[in-house]
């Protein structure tokens, strides 16, 4: 893997000057998994997390989230982070196994009372709290009885909702219901790289389409507890860019596309499943009751757009053209792809609102100053993604925010502890947090509302 930086375009320079609305949401992003830790404090129950990264090789580093950034006894520490960073929003993801630690059924008032802390301590220090109902960390008891396949984890879900959205009803007005619906069934039940590390095309079809009941259900729910709520989805996007033109390459250009940039979005915006995928993939939709497309389209008040890179895709899986710039992960810098995306979902669905609710990069961060992590790769990256986002409300996408993924190193899934997209940098022996210098550029963009130039160690 070649790893270019992308100060060769000096992004953060092309950019300076544009300014963003004074009401701009500045924000970072992290998930309950990847950053809490207390695996088994307060009642906690096991997620399917817990148990997957059990699994022997399922972890490149044979690591998990069992204490991360112990982000649940220091998220008073994370805080006053962010409001040095002048951030004046934040999302988080909140654990069902900590509210429900079997799933469903008696409610753990110790998991809603960490919620209960957090979210005030936001409030105290200036920060809106974004709360995601869903960041992937299903309760194991629930994945024992069939998981997203069945519809029964739908309906918990809702229940779980009402329960949370009530509790915090009156301090949070904007709720995500679940956060990349495509991961958790396509990595989590097709190709089984993450938990709960299943393998079938007809898993993965149903818990396609019971996270979009989910969502359903649980929009009812937060409506129903929580007066005036704004509520959305997070969905990640990877736009596809056709390389050939056989039928095979069409082909696969067109179901790679539907499955990772229509599956989710169509039938929330009222257009249904892509009927050629739908036929391609011979599912018969048996999972799909009377009413669930009409619950699936209610509108939503916001749509999260998650965007990190494009897919270049022809007949053959890595059919590809020469990339410019690569991140540490090996997905292609491709800002462009970015205002493409925005235009053309504003164009085709008209959502009233966009946030952006995850952007960012895992960097190599080897070069250091004075014992700061000089990681201006990543900075560019962010200036020339904050540049296309900028352009695309001038071009009339209504876009209201952005949350840089993320406020700190954590464990990144099946890929453990190596790959680094923090703002933070997190001594995962230490728990010491050193903001690097992507973070001070970006504490400085966010009090001036204006793309700086980069900044000097």
């Amino acid at each position: 893997m070649t790893v270019v930086h992308v100060d060769e375009e000096r992004a953060s320079t092309a950019e300076a000057g544009r300014r963003f609305p004074n009401d701009f949401l500045w924000g970072s992003a992290t998930s309950s998994y990847q950053i809490e830790g207390a695996a088994s404090v307060d009642g906690r129950g096991e997620s399917i997390w817990d148990r997957f990264c059990a699994r022997p090789g399922a972890i490149t580093d044979g690591s998990s989230g069992e204490v991360a950034c112990d982000h649940y006894h220091r998220f008073e520490e994370d805080i006053a982070l962010m409001q040095r960073l002048n951030l004046n929003a934040y999302r988080f993801s909140i654990a069902w196994p900590r509210i429900f630690p079997q799933g469903r059924g008696k409610v753990n008032t110790l998991g809603l009372d960490f919620y209960d802390r957090l979210v005030d301590s936001l409030l105290a220090h200036g920060l809106r709290p974004l709360p995601t109902l869903y960041h992937w960390d299903l309760p194991q008891a629930l994945e024992d009885q069939g998981g997203w396949p069945v519809r029964a984890t739908a309906e918990a879900f809702a229940d779980y909702a009402e329960v949370v959205a009530a509790r915090l009803s009156d301090r949070v007005g904007n709720w995500m219901t679940l956060n990349e619906p495509f991961v958790v069934a396509n990595h989590g039940y097709l190709t089984g790289e993450h938990a709960p590390g299943r393998s079938s095309l007809r898993d993965s079809l149903a818990a396609s389409h019971h996270v979009l009941v989910a969502h359903g259900l649980a929009m009812e729910r937060i409506r129903s507890v929580v007066r005036d709520a704004n509520v959305g989805i997070v969905l990640n996007f990877t736009p596809v860019t056709p390389v050939g033109d056989s039928p095979a390459a069409i082909d696969r250009q067109q179901i790679v596309n539907d499955i990772e940039n229509r599956w989710y979005v169509d039938p929330i915006g009222g257009h249904g499943y892509p009927p050629y995928t739908v036929d391609r993939l011979a599912w018969d939709r048996s999972e799909v009751r009377s009413g669930d497309m009409e619950l699936i389209a209610r509108p939503i008040d916001t749509l999260g757009v998650n965007f990190y890179s494009r897919k270049v895709v022809g007949a053959l899986e890595g059919e590809q053209p020469d990339r410019r710039a690569e991140t540490a992960m090996g997905w292609e810098i491709y800002p462009s792809a970015f205002g493409d995306l925005l235009r053309g979902l504003h164009k085709t669905h008209g959502f009233q609102r966009y946030l952006i609710t995850e952007n960012g990069a895992a960097m190599p961060d080897a070069d250091r100053v004075d014992g700061r992590v000089i990681d201006n790769d990543r900075l560019e990256y962010i200036a020339a993604h904050l540049g296309q986002v900028h352009q695309a409300m001038e071009d009339g996408v209504p876009v209201e925010g952005y949350f840089a993924w993320s406020l700190l190193d954590n464990f990144e899934w099946a890929h453990g502890y190596g790959p680094k997209f923090g703002l933070i940098e997190v001594d995962m022996t230490t728990q010491r947090r050193m903001p690097k210098q992507s973070a001070l550029w970006y504490a400085e963009v966010a009090k001036s509302g204006e793309i700086r130039p980069r900044l000097d160690a």
